[in-house]
């Protein structure tokens, strides 16, 4: 996946993308304590990507 494709994305998916993972997340949670952590911070990432998206193409 190149950054060119990334920029076709619109906010609003990556919102939904991390309020996935932090589902995922929450439904993982005791059973791979590991794989939460690991869903936590992408859900974060992905969460912050939509916000600086949303703010780039406002301006």
């Amino acid at each position: 996946m190149s950054f060119s494709s990334l920029k076709n994305i619109t906010p609003l998916t990556f919102y939904f993308g991390s309020v996935i993972c932090f589902v995922l997340a929450n439904v993982l949670r005791d059973k791979s304590l590991s794989f939460y952590y690991v869903l936590l911070v992408l859900g974060l990432i992905l969460f912050f990507m939509g916000i600086l998206k949303r703010l780039r193409t406002k301006r």
